[in-house]
């Protein structure tokens, strides 16, 4: 019925994958913090660049709040 399924009786032949999959879980780990650090290193720097920036979007947040 599921013959495209292969489950060995040997199950050593895992580890091979446990430790592939492990692998590329702590690279992904690494990679998703390396992009969390550089993103919040361009908003510092955006932030230090356009210091009135924020404070602008806010006024205009709360403008738009208040006519709805």
């Amino acid at each position: 019925m599921m013959e495209f399924l292969y489950f060995p009786e040997d199950k050593t032949l895992y580890i091979p994958a446990v430790i592939t999959l492990i692998i590329f879980m702590i690279l992904a780990f690494m990679f998703y913090r390396w992009m969390v650090k550089v993103s919040n290193k361009e908003e510092q720097s955006f932030n230090e660049r356009f210091p009135n920036q924020n404070e602008h979007d806010q006024q205009n947040h709360n403008v738009d709040s208040k006519e709805q």
